[in-house]
């Protein structure tokens, strides 16, 4: 629950220290005081959007600190030890403002996003403003109000979640289906070029391997003569060959070493230039012989090496990577065609998916119909106590099959109410004046609440547009609220302010230079003096007075 707020030169208000306690509190005061400034720091606690209009004139900045015992909330507790802010059994939530519209956030000291503030703001309070009544008009308003009341969060899990599934999937089919015709035409073009590739078979390294022997055979007969040439020249000439001239320089200049051991180096490299030429030699030889020339292979190669070379230029393909283009032509046919096995496949999921959807949006509006008898009850009972005797309140839940499915399920709710006797029910929007929608709208709220998970309430003037007896009502049901969880409660009925537990009044202060607003907590003889304000106008006469102490007796009897 709420236990302190603290607030700095925010709007009108330079320094606030406010302690909050169980039970209902209400606030009150005079028209503009501003009642409901605590309401909007609260709201910036909740990750509400700041601006620079909300610090005081002069300031610098603009802080609003709120601090939360969270001792019996454990969906509070659960949140911050996920996000590591967990700082024991309380929780404290800081906001700055500068000058010029920047804000800050923090959770127990440590900076977080907006996002992050909504979220641990949506397991510590909620609040309900005077405009919420035209909200419930809306027929998704209507709906969220029902889910709410029915507390069948799993089963909304369950359309959510195969609503998602099935969106995917005919997002999925829809691309596949799109691109058939496409797919279709590809795999025609496809099919031919593989084909035509097919017939060729050109193997892995075949055109590298083509290329040589082409070189090759096109110059065998040049290779042949020169060989046999080189080969004369180094070893078979009689009148003079490489061979016998090495041998024959060796022969001497091994008889002159004799003479001069300084030719020994050269006689060394001329015995191995006379070995390494006769091996040459031999190696040429053995060239020569297996050198054949082959006008049919000849034939045979060219063939295919422009073949090869002709494909290459078709396909826009360096000719050495035409056989990887040919796999990559066959992958591609091979996945276009179990496109279409998806197709069919996905086809069947789709349709088991649609079931599915089905069942589960069948589940939940059977939830909504059950659980609309039991609120449609609880708020008739209300708003018959609150002046409307003679009121009926239904809640129409029609499951529409037809409807395109959403992820809320396939539910038109919408709440109708008959105000007279003899008189037709008929959609809400159609049938309340302003008074009967405050208090239709304030049941609602009320009974809502009491299935909330949060510890703390806020009621900004929610009672606006009723008076009398059915102000009172009002009172006793936000009394009996406040007995359950904290209710705040900022109202300008007597009747609701003599209910709380606890009453705290603002109050405006101003001079030639600036304005400021205070709260305080009022003691049993300030709220006597409130309460006869509010029943009767600043003048405090006896019978107001008398009235006051008469309806706080009441109240708190």
């Amino acid at each position: 629950m709420l236990t302190h707020l603290s607030i700095r030169n925010f709007a009108v208000v330079k320094t606030l220290d406010v302690d909050f306690s169980n039970g209902m509190t209400a606030i009150t005061g005079e028209t503009g005081a501003g009642k409901s400034i605590s309401v909007d720091a609260l709201g910036l606690c909740l990750g509400e959007r700041a601006d620079s209009g909300m610090v005081r004139t002069g300031a610098d900045k603009a802080e609003v600190s709120a601090f939360f015992d969270i001792t019996k909330l454990q969906a509070a507790q659960a949140w911050l030890q996920k996000n590591e802010l967990a700082d024991e059994d309380e929780c404290l939530i800081r906001r700055v403002i500068s000058a010029e519209g920047r804000s800050k956030a923090f959770v127990n000291g440590i900076p977080v996003s907006l996002q992050q503030l909504k979220d641990l703001g949506s397991n510590l309070l909620s609040i309900h403003g005077q405009h919420a009544h035209q909200l419930i008009l809306k027929s998704e308003q209507q709906r969220n109000l029902l889910d709410g009341v029915a507390d069948h969060q799993n089963l909304l899990q369950a359309v959510a979640q195969t609503y998602q599934k099935l969106r995917e999937q005919q997002k999925r089919y829809q691309q596949l289906e799109e691109g058939q015709q496409q797919r279709a035409d590809r795999c025609q073009l496809l099919a031919y070029q593989i084909q035509e590739l097919d017939e060729f078979a050109l193997a892995d390294g075949e055109f590298n391997e083509l290329e040589i022997d082409h070189k090759k055979l096109s110059h065998s007969q040049t290779l042949l003569e020169q060989t046999q040439i080189s080969f004369h020249q180094l070893y078979e000439a009689d009148e003079f060959n490489a061979l016998s001239a090495v041998q024959n320089s060796l022969e001497r200049l091994a008889e002159l070493q004799e003479h001069d051991q300084s030719l020994g180096p050269i006689v060394n490299m001329l015995n191995e230039a006379a070995i390494q030429i006769e091996e040459a030699a031999q190696e040429l030889r053995a060239y020569t012989d297996q050198l054949e020339i082959d006008p049919m292979r000849m034939q045979t190669v060219e063939a295919r090496f422009s073949q090869a070379l002709d494909l290459a230029r078709k396909h826009h393909v360096p000719a050495e990577e035409l056989y990887d283009f040919h796999q990559q032509l066959s992958n591609e046919y091979q996945g276009l065609m179990k496109e279409d096995d998806l197709l069919e496949e996905l086809e069947l999921q789709l349709r088991q998916s649609e079931q599915a959807y089905y069942l589960a949006a069948k589940k939940l509006s059977d939830s909504r119909q059950k659980a609309a008898l039991n609120f449609a009850k609880q708020v008739q009972q209300h708003i018959q106590k609150m002046n409307m005797k003679d009121a009926e309140f239904a809640i129409d839940v029609q499951h529409i099959t037809d409807n395109v499915p959403h992820k809320l399920g396939l539910d038109a709710v919408r709440f109708k109410v008959s105000t007279n006797k003899g008189q037709a029910m008929d959609d809400l929007e159609k049938v309340v004046s302003g008074g009967e929608l405050s208090r239709i709208g304030l049941a609602i709220q009320v009974i809502g609440s009491g299935n909330s998970q949060v510890a703390t309430m806020i009621f900004d003037e929610v009672d606006s547009g009723i008076s009398g007896a059915t102000a009172s009502i009002v009172g006793q049901l936000l009394r009996k609220l406040g007995e359950q969880t904290q209710v705040i409660c900022v109202t300008h009925l007597p009747q609701v302010a003599a209910r709380a537990h606890n009453q705290m009044f603002v109050a405006k202060f101003s001079d030639e230079q600036t304005t400021e607003t205070h709260m305080i907590c009022l003691e049993e003889n300030e709220r006597i003096d409130e309460l006869a304000r509010l029943l009767a106008g600043d003048t405090l006469t006896e019978s107001a007075i008398a009235n006051a102490k008469e309806l706080l007796q009441i109240s708190n009897s």
